[in-house]
């Protein structure tokens, strides 16, 4: 039953993190332009801003990807988990309070997924183990 739940969660929060990416791709210049707008008042500069809009949307789908394939699962947690702080940070310097209860359920299921890693058994790296 363990693995089971795990599999639900580890699922959860990868097609999360996949569909953010994946919706973010196609239109990855306009996200760009929408994140350094929503940043031009805060005191990041544009020189951190401008790559990590470039970046997240692909790291989202990468991590979101490989979370529902089971591979590389603890890497990618630990990942997902350095994003969403990442996330967390730059949410508080554009003072965006309403979104950061969702960031901290994310990370809150990353780090719940790590603690229990040991459940992980219906993935990828499972049969490469073997």
């Amino acid at each position: 039953m363990e693995t089971t739940s795990f599999l639900l969660l580890r699922l959860a929060v990868a097609i999360s993190m996949f569909g953010h990416g994946l919706v973010r791709l196609p239109k990855l210049t306009a996200f760009s332009n929408w994140m350094i707008g929503s940043f031009e008042n805060s005191m990041l500069p544009k020189v951190i801003v401008i790559p990590f809009s470039y970046i997240l949307p692909i790291a989202e789908f990468v991590i979101g990807l490989l979370l529902i394939l089971g591979l590389f699962t603890k890497p990618s947690l630990i990942a997902g988990g350095f994003v969403l702080l990442v996330l967390l940070f730059g949410t508080s310097m554009i003072e965006n309070w309403e979104a950061i209860p969702s960031q901290l359920i994310h990370i809150a299921f990353f780090a719940l997924l790590l603690h229990f890693i040991d459940y992980n058994s219906w993935t990828i790296d499972t049969l490469i183990k073997k």
